[in-house]
């Protein structure tokens, strides 16, 4: 098989998995996901000659950078804006989602959003992509044994992210800690 079906072929079975990965990191930016997931293939098109067997994982690699230099890029568009002043992007003025738009899983989401970047890819990867620790470690550049280490922590700090949350939550609901069960209210002798 030539070089060109190799791509032919990457492009046809991975051109929707490649697309929801980009999608997936870039929230409410829907027209950038077009241009990230061509960069990607124009990067693959460009090395085609290089296409590892499955190209999946490289092409999930080649994707997150990609990414980084388009959020840099619109980094540096915002900042521009607010040199410039009197645009919607510069003040940061958004549409504030409503009380009932939470979303299904949003504590999870919550939980995710307080861990670093690394934490955050390394997690998603496996749990977004279906990534096996070998795919997860061709995407990152490293090796399997750092894959392992980087997922285990990371799943270690979304723990104690998501028991931070369940403990918050159970503060804001009336709960106290300790073996009376009793709320504040009870102790004061109210109903």
């Amino acid at each position: 098989m030539s070089t060109d079906d190799v791509f032919d072929a990457a492009y046809r079975e991975h051109y929707w998995a490649v697309s929801r990965f980009v999608a997936r990191r870039l929230d409410e930016q829907t027209a950038d996901v077009e241009e990230v997931v061509a960069e990607v293939f124009a990067v693959a098109w460009r090395r085609r000659t290089e296409l590892p067997d499955p190209p999946l994982p490289w092409l999930y690699g080649v994707a997150r950078h990609c990414l980084a230099n388009t959020v840099r890029g619109r980094g540096r568009y915002r900042r521009l804006l607010a040199r410039l002043g009197h645009h919607e992007l510069a003040r940061d003025q958004r549409t504030a989602p409503g009380p009932d738009a939470e979303r299904p899983g949003s504590w999870v989401l919550e939980a995710l959003d307080r861990l670093g970047e690394a934490d955050q890819e390394v997690l998603r990867l496996t749990a977004w992509e279906e990534l096996s620790v070998d795919e997860v470690s061709t995407v990152l550049g490293c090796g399997r044994s750092a894959a392992a280490m980087r997922l285990h922590r990371a799943r270690r700090r979304l723990r104690t992210e998501i028991d931070r949350l369940h403990r918050r939550d159970s503060v804001a609901l009336g709960c106290v800690s300790g073996t009376t069960g009793k709320t504040a209210s009870d102790k004061d002798g109210r109903p």
